[in-house]
């Protein structure tokens, strides 16, 4: 993962809510191994007619709203199942923040381990940013736990390792590994009948 920078966006606005990660990336997207490739997957019965053709009237075939990387989004966003190929799709195709009222618990998880950062916002903050969705430039500073658009400046509540895995760059186990030499240390150190 790359480390998690301060950066600014335009909105992708999604105005539905329950969007579980069956929508997000469809069950038969599944059997790649990789972390990667599924950007093209990403709300495909949504993107796509039956033909594979794109359909004019979703929101992420709209050049408009090309070059966004901050889903907009309502209540319960990544029910369903925990796949984690949900977080994948949404980072593969450049999505950096998701904004909601309320994500799904295991989805909120997979996304600091894969490099996206999901923000819970107020119900009014959401319903200011659907009104003015073309047009809301938001500045995203991890660090200070702050967003900013139209002159108003909120502070987001995420948990300090959370915070420092996107900071850094790294996921679970490359947090581990930090503390390699700690780990050895004490394997060293324990008593010999807690080995056996």
């Amino acid at each position: 993962m790359n480390p998690f920078e301060i950066f600014s966006s335009k909105l992708i606005p999604i105005d539905l809510i329950n969007i579980d990660t069956d929508q997000i990336i469809p069950k038969q997207f599944l059997k790649l191994v990789q972390k990667t490739g599924y950007d093209s997957f990403l709300f495909y019965d949504w993107r796509y007619d039956t033909d594979g053709k794109p359909k004019t009237d979703f929101v992420l075939n709209n050049p408009k709203y090309r070059d966004r990387s901050i889903l907009l989004v309502r209540d319960n966003f990544g029910s369903g199942s925990s796949r984690e190929h949900a977080v994948w799709a949404l980072r593969d195709f450049g999505i950096k923040v998701v904004l909601a009222p309320s994500f799904a618990d295991i989805f909120y998880s997979n996304c600091f381990k894969n490099g996206v950062l999901p923000i819970i916002l107020s119900q009014d903050t959401i319903e200011y940013l659907f009104k003015n969705a073309d047009t809301a430039q938001i500045r995203v500073d991890l660090a200070a736990q702050r967003i900013e658009f139209d002159a108003k400046s909120l502070h987001f509540d995420v948990s300090e390792s959370n915070k420092r895995m996107l900071l850094e760059g790294m996921d679970e186990i490359a947090m581990t590994l930090k503390f390699e030499s700690h780990i050895a240390d004490y394997e060293r150190k324990k008593p010999t009948y807690l080995s056996k």
